[in-house]
């Protein structure tokens, strides 16, 4: 039963409830192509809500979604945007209670990201990606190796293929060329150990009943990533236009 209905005055929560509804029918969200992709055919006849009398296409804050500061920084990005943080949260903290340095605790705080908030196709690269202008190289190169490292073992340091992949992939799952070629290459690199101490500290840091949380990790971000004043989308970066994207994730253009 609604305040309406009861006769009662609405609580503040039902006055935002309220208020959100109206907007998203002021607001005609339309998802985008690689959204779909894969629940339809792409090269069929696009249907769409039609457009009502008043209605606008959505250019700005999602109402359904957190409002980000104007100068969003990293933590803004977990707090609002990175679903399943647990996870990178609980591998960081599993390194840095491994002795790991901080440039390996912050790699694997990262190594996820496109994951929890961008896409999980490939996210390995767009993980390297979106954070390369604000870390060592040696922290992007490693985000990007770990997604080809972790489907070979490494003994040296007691890394076994994931049981998790003979389920999820089956028994006989071999890896796509351009995996096993980024694997032989980053077997050979200097920075190989990085990458592997992602994938050491990574399937298996899962503590039940534990919660982590990005405040933890205050002081190595501040020390390993360059945070731009402007905030992550509004500096001009190359990679700008992604962060943008995760603010604005229904935006129609």
């Amino acid at each position: 039963m609604t305040s309406e209905e009861s006769g009662r005055k609405p609580t503040l929560s039902e006055l935002a409830d309220a208020l959100e509804e109206e907007q998203l029918k002021r607001l005609l969200i339309v998802k985008s192509a690689l959204y779909m992709m894969g629940e339809s055919d792409p090269t069929a006849p696009r249907t769409s809500a039609q457009q009502q009398p008043g209605q606008h296409m959505l250019m700005g804050d999602d109402p359904r979604l957190a409002k980000m500061p104007v100068r969003p920084t990293l933590v803004d990005f977990f707090k609002y945007r990175f679903g399943a943080a647990q996870h990178v949260l609980q591998s960081a903290n599993l390194a840095r209670k491994n002795g790991c340095n901080e440039k390996i605790i912050t790699a694997c705080l990262l190594h996820d990201i496109a994951v929890a908030g961008f896409i999980r196709a490939d996210h390995g690269y767009w993980g390297a990606q979106l954070v390369e202008p604000y870390v060592d190289e040696e922290v992007s190169w490693a985000i990007r190796a770990h997604q080809a490292l972790r489907f070979y073992a490494d003994e040296s340091v007691g890394y076994d293929y994931p049981e998790n992949y003979k389920r999820w992939f089956g028994e006989g799952y071999t890896p796509e060329p351009y995996v096993q070629q980024a694997y032989a290459e980053a077997r050979n690199h200097k920075w190989y150990m990085s990458a592997r101490l992602i994938t050491v500290n990574d399937l298996y840091s899962f503590e039940p009943g534990v919660v982590v949380n990005v405040d933890d990790f205050t002081d190595i971000i501040g020390r390993n990533f360059k945070q731009p004043e402007e905030g992550l989308g509004f500096d001009n970066s190359p990679v700008a236009h992604m962060w943008r994207t995760i603010i604005w994730p229904t935006k129609f253009l």
